[in-house]
């Protein structure tokens, strides 16, 4: 027995050397290569690859950033970024907003009148323009956002505005370039607000009219338990909205919209994720109900960390896109690919997301 038991731990101890010494020998003779890491999960008591994400196919580009940090980037920077977006398969590129407050994407004369907006020092809105055309990506317009929604919850303060954007865009970009091909309507909110669906409705039917029946879109936020101020510590809330709720409240709002809103994106970080299933089932539910897309919004930042906000654990974004696949979503955009995904973004991590996202869809 003395014998049998020095025997096995002796091969053990050779076995764990061998282990050892093979690389550090490699490593040594400066030839050590590492293989690229399959995603592997169990399932059934099995290991499988797994490749059953929605792609993301489409993503914001906010210039008019107010809680996360301006890259300062020049067209040649934003041109490297669309080269990017088009080696993963990205086909759509929204601007998030075309003003928020007094900074503008564009030399507004309506907006630098009224408000007095400030004269931006490049036409952001031509250079996403020119810079879809090029690559051959879809653009859609973000409304522009007065800020006045933030500070009293009422929605119909955005229609005035806009009511003049959306002429003024149409005329000057929208007609030009073969890429302008559709709408986004920036308001975001996330239950029955106070005049939502009738601003909403007449934003969404103005930006068709003009422009020939171009798509709109909205990005709501799900009331869930991470839905918290950006600016407080807080991470979570005892009083997110439930499923039921949740299914009510937007039934209402979408009957109110459907025939001039044609998608909407629900962003997806504001829910747990053992709780993506159940909302995403009714997201889809309800947009089937009204004829309308549903895409989601997968979120490329974390939601979870004191620090905000910084690029999302992989898996993360990984379990968000296997739901959407699950529950038969029509596309996923993201926000947003520039901060939170790009090789050539200010934070580190995110260009190793990149990297982790294009080995997850087997991508050259």
């Amino acid at each position: 027995m003395t014998d049998r038991r020095q025997f096995l731990k002796t091969m053990a101890m050779m076995g764990a050397a061998a282990a050892t010494a093979a690389p550090i020998a490699q490593a040594a003779k400066g030839v050590l290569e590492t293989q690229p890491s399959k995603i592997i999960m169990p399932e059934g008591g099995d290991l499988l690859i797994r490749n059953q994400g929605l792609p993301i196919t489409g993503t914001f580009v906010d210039e008019i950033s107010h809680d996360i940090p301006h890259q300062n980037w020049g067209e040649k920077e934003w041109e490297r970024d669309f080269k990017h977006m088009k080696a993963i398969g990205i086909d759509t590129v929204i601007m998030i907003r075309s003003g928020y407050r007094k900074f503008i994407t564009y030399p507004s004369p309506y907006l630098m009148k009224k408000h007095g907006c400030y004269l931006p020092s490049k036409d952001l809105l031509d250079m996403f323009l020119r810079l879809c055309d090029k690559y051959k990506m879809k653009f859609y317009f973000g409304l522009y956002d007065s800020g006045r929604y933030w500070d009293t919850r009422d929605m119909s303060w955005e229609v005035e505005d806009n009511r003049y954007v959306i002429d003024e865009v149409w005329e000057n970009y929208g007609q030009h370039h073969k890429s302008f091909q559709g709408w986004y309507i920036s308001g975001e909110i996330s239950r029955a607000t106070k005049g939502a669906i009738d601003a909403f409705h007449a934003m969404g039917k103005q930006c068709k009219d003009v422009s020939g029946g171009l798509p709109t879109f909205i990005s709501p936020w799900i009331d869930g338990k991470k839905a918290v101020m950006a600016a407080g510590s807080a991470l979570s809330k005892a009083d997110g909205v439930s499923v039921a709720e949740h299914e009510k409240e937007w039934n209402e709002i979408f009957d109110g919209i459907h025939d001039v809103v044609d998608a909407c994106a629900f962003q997806d970080g504001h829910i747990d994720y053992d709780e993506l299933d159940a909302f995403f089932e009714v997201n889809k539910k309800l947009a089937d109900r009204y004829g309308m897309q549903c895409w989601t919004n997968a979120e490329s930042f974390d939601r979870d960390m004191p620090i905000k906000f910084l690029p999302i654990k992989f898996d993360k974004l990984r379990m968000k896109l296997e739901a959407a696949k699950r529950a038969g979503y029509d596309k996923a955009i993201t926000f947003e690919f520039s901060h939170f995904m790009s090789p050539q973004s200010a934070y580190l991590q995110a260009g190793h997301l990149y990297d982790r996202y294009r080995e997850y869809f087997e991508m050259s």
